[in-house]
């Protein structure tokens, strides 16, 4: 059978702060400038969730979009949609709420979520020019 990938964007607005308590104030600023803002800063993100695998016979589909954008709402945005980064999410406890580190965390949450059959591939957008890609490396 053919192999495609489909790819279902979401979005989600949220707050964070960079900001490594293991270093210096001044380091913090010096390495994170104005996402370093005490008081947070948000971003209105973009997700390109995409799943690539067999066509099925059966249905046509790699997989059903409406199933993935259940799973990924179910998954991800109702734990990061609206929410402070740093306070409200216990993924980003201890972890700094880059949008790298966002990525790969949501990409192993939807991981487990998914068939196993099927790749998966993330490009999250914190900005409409900056975005990161992620596949599990």
């Amino acid at each position: 059978m053919p192999r495609c990938s489909v790819t279902r964007r979401v979005h989600f607005n949220a707050a964070h702060r960079l900001h490594n308590p293991k270093q210096s104030d001044e380091w913090n600023r010096r390495t994170y400038g104005k996402c370093n803002n005490p008081n947070f800063h948000g971003h209105n993100y973009e997700m390109d969730v995409t799943v690539t695998g067999e066509v099925s016979g059966e249905t046509g589909y790699v997989m059903d979009l409406d199933e993935l954008k259940r799973i990924t709402e179910r998954v991800v945005l109702s734990r990061l949609d609206h929410a402070n980064l740093n306070v409200d999410v216990p993924w980003f406890r201890d972890v700094i709420p880059s949008v790298e580190n966002i990525a790969v965390v949501c990409w192993r949450e939807l991981r487990a979520a998914l068939p196993a059959e099927l790749a998966l591939r993330l490009r999250l957008w914190e900005t409409p020019r900056n975005y990161v890609e992620y596949e599990g490396h």
